[in-house]
């Protein structure tokens, strides 16, 4: 166990850095973990992602998603209800019209973070489908 005034002095070392990590780790409040399971449960659907990625950095009208994704209201709403619950997107009223915008830029990062990790280990698993290949082909001659 660490002691608090460990906590403030600085970290110079990698062992000091990883119990300093493990502290924290062990710290961190369950309902952190619970608020992050939200967002990612939130984000765990293929069209709550595709409405993230076409508000991007602008605002769009519901009518305007609708079209843009080629569903049907309802099924849209749904998926905006959610997003809303979990506060990823806000909305503001304009006549009849409501338009929607991502709250936080930072989570078109987190998106675009996850689509690097994605193209990275999907260039890995192809490399690796790639050698089988190869060896298969050599195997056969």
């Amino acid at each position: 166990m660490i002691c608090v005034t460990r906590l403030l002095e600085p970290v110079k070392t990698y062992s000091q850095n990883r119990i300093f990590l493990c502290y924290h780790l062990k710290k961190m409040p369950d309902s952190l973990r619970r608020f992050k399971a939200d967002v990612f449960q939130a984000l765990a659907h293929p069209t709550r992602i595709a409405i993230i990625e076409l508000l991007g950095n602008r605002e769009l009208s519901a009518g305007d998603l609708i079209e843009e994704l080629g569903m049907e209201q309802a099924n849209v709403s749904q998926h905006l209800a959610v997003l809303r619950s979990r506060q990823l997107v806000v909305n503001r009223k304009a006549g009849n019209q409501v338009f929607y915008s991502v709250r936080d830029p930072i989570l078109l990062r987190v998106l675009a973070l996850m689509r690097s990790y994605f193209q990275k280990h999907l260039n890995e698993a192809l490399a690796i489908l790639e050698e089988i290949g190869e060896s298969q082909a050599e195997d056969i001659k």
